[in-house]
């Protein structure tokens, strides 16, 4: 099958048009088009619909298209690789990891990253949702789980824990609770039980919430947590991890925890001598230990 061929049909069904599939490539519109009729004529299939605002892919082009997705993020590992070069890390990184995780305790340490190799260029995605590392979602993640996708290369980080925080500000002016059941008293702040979130958190969420708490302040991640604790509103949530970076906060009921969540980095196994990624994971283990060591 004829590579220009399936490159335009590639971009075409991306960009849903001819016109801005042949702005891309930088072809004329009757050049782009001529080539989608012959790869069509020479499959004896039909790949598009055909209307008024644009093209839709037939069944057999969405077939199509999922192939040369694969090879399309196949030849974008393979360029990556060969882009990194013996003494340099540069490029782009595709970096994913929870909105907790990478905004609390990830994008605070980046500056030092970036001042040793100023030519990287990370694009941090911040969700929930697992990303597909071997289909190239994404090459490094950072989850609060092992990661159970094959063909990964994985190293587990730490362990962390969901424990209880408030302000000196809000517990002088509504007290410190020194038992579960005193919490009627205080406004508990946390991820709703809908929220994409750890089952560690959600059990001791849940644990709290079982003794009639009278009002709650709940956020679809622990950044939104954080901001509502740090602005006094009650007691909150939170990892342990944000302790260094906001050292005032006060433990609340420090018998009251959740149990270990393990942190894991992992990586395609195609990326094993990416430059990039060895610099970037060991840049995070450094931190890690860094970390550790304050602690104890």
């Amino acid at each position: 099958m004829d590579w220009d061929k399936l490159r335009i049909f590639h971009s075409v069904a991306d960009k849903g048009s001819l016109t801005h599939a042949g702005e891309v490539l930088h072809l004329s519109q009757s050049a782009v088009s001529r080539q989608i009729r012959a790869l069509e004529e020479g499959l004896n299939v039909t790949l598009f619909h055909r209307h008024a605002r644009g093209l839709i892919l037939t069944e057999q082009g969405e077939l199509l298209f999922d192939a040369t997705q694969a090879m399309v993020k196949r030849l974008d590992a393979t360029a990556a690789r060969i882009r990194d070069s013996e003494d340099e890390v540069f490029g782009e990184l595709r970096v994913t990891t929870t909105t907790g995780f990478g905004t609390l305790w990830l994008a605070p340490r980046l500056p030092a990253l970036y001042k040793k190799y100023p030519s990287l260029k990370i694009d941090l995605m911040l969700e929930e949702r697992v990303l597909d590392l071997p289909m190239r979602e994404a090459d490094v993640a950072i989850r609060m789980k092992e990661p159970s996708q094959a063909d990964l290369i994985r190293k587990r980080l730490m362990n962390i824990k969901m424990r209880l925080y408030a302000t000196e500000e809000y517990l002088a002016e509504h007290g410190t609770p020194t038992a579960l059941h005193e919490f009627t008293q205080h406004r508990l702040i946390c991820q709703h039980a809908g929220t994409a979130q750890v089952a560690a958190g959600a059990n001791l969420v849940a644990d709290i919430m079982s003794h009639d708490i009278p009002s709650t302040l709940t956020v679809n991640n622990y950044f939104g947590v954080l901001q509502g604790v740090l602005n006094h509103l009650g007691i909150g949530v939170l990892p342990d991890y944000i302790t260094e970076d906001f050292p005032h906060l006060v433990r609340v009921l420090p018998e009251t925890e959740s149990t270990e969540v393990p942190v894991f980095l992992a990586y395609p196994e195609e990326l094993r001598h990416s430059k990039r990624v060895s610099a970037f994971r060991d840049f995070v283990l450094e931190e890690i230990m860094a970390f550790r060591k304050r602690q104890q």
